[in-house]
């Protein structure tokens, strides 16, 4: 008998989105073992995502950054990171401990990722992460990039808060991108990616924001988590300034489909509501180029003004 890879949350999620048949063949794609070709894309990268839960049980998502060939597979069960996060980090402490983590080598230029979920170990000089999940994403809504260099980056000075500035506000309507961390009832952390038109995010107001959630692969990772644990961190990286935009909270999934119907390309809606913000200018020396959209990215409803 096939072992069911979906925690009690991702089945649920998949029932409510009737799509319960259609997530157990995505399934197959969830491996225990990072295949060659994915060993190859990994020491390629200059970047990946992780997300965590602070000693609070907040979650949090980051990134990693380093010359290509700090990220890689050590066996085809163990992955190194050679990099660690600033002082500033919201998830600084808290890997200097072992950790449940989730993390996503995202490709923009090749509109490819990958998810790896498991066990971070820290090291003198990063982490070691034994794997429990490898998985592949498809390709939908990764607005296409290329990177550079600064490699004089200083971070700035960290801005704490609770609610949204108005330059930060600016921020989220604009970004065509954001990444997310979740994570299970039993603390097991997933990252993921979400991409869209600039527009995409709505900030409801300065403690709340709400996005479609488009269609996906009929795995629903990210809502089958929330489903049974709201904690949610999502990062906002400025892609011409290096600055990293860290919010946690909670996030809820809205199901109604006459709600979904007033958002074009929308499956359904997500409300976040911020409990604290970290915003450090700097953050990382990577820096990227004008985006070209996705051309998976429905059209986004401009905002009524009169």
């Amino acid at each position: 008998m096939a072992v069911d890879v979906y925690h009690e949350g991702e089945r649920a999620a998949q029932r409510r989105a009737g799509l319960l048949d259609q997530g157990g063949l995505s399934g197959r794609a969830i491996r225990t073992e990072i295949p060659e070709v994915a060993q190859k894309f990994l020491v390629q990268q200059p970047m990946v995502v992780l997300g965590a839960a602070d000693a609070a049980g907040r979650m949090w998502a980051t990134l990693l950054t380093g010359r290509p060939g700090f990220l890689y597979a050590e066996d085809t069960r163990t992955v190194t990171i050679e990099a660690v996060t600033g002082p500033d980090d919201p998830l600084h402490d808290r890997l200097t401990t072992p950790a449940p983590v989730g993390m996503l080598a995202i490709e923009p230029s090749r509109h490819r990722r990958m998810r790896m979920n498991g066990r971070a170990v820290p090291t003198d000089n990063g982490l070691h992460v034994k794997l429990d999940q490898v998985y592949s994403n498809c390709p939908k809504y990764i607005q296409k990039r290329e990177y550079h260099w600064e490699p004089a980056t200083t971070p700035g000075r960290p801005h704490h808060s609770r609610t949204l500035t108005s330059d930060q506000q600016r921020w989220i309507t604009n970004a065509d991108t954001f990444f997310i961390a979740t994570s299970d009832r039993e603390g097991n952390a997933d990252a993921s990616h979400r991409g869209g038109n600039p527009g995409f995010i709505q900030v409801v107001s300065p403690s709340v924001l709400r996005w479609p959630d488009y269609v996906g692969n009929a795995m629903f990772n990210t809502l089958g988590n929330l489903e049974v644990n709201p904690q949610a961190g999502l990062l906002f990286p400025d892609w011409q300034t290096g600055a990293l935009l860290h919010l946690t909270g909670t996030a809820q999934t809205n199901w109604t489909p006459a709600n979904a119907a007033t958002t074009p390309g929308a499956e359904r809606l997500v409300d976040f509501t911020i409990t604290e913000i970290t915003e450090i200018p700097t953050a990382v020396p990577l820096r990227w180029s004008t985006p070209t959209p996705s051309r998976f990215n429905p059209p986004v409803l401009q905002p009524d003004n009169t």
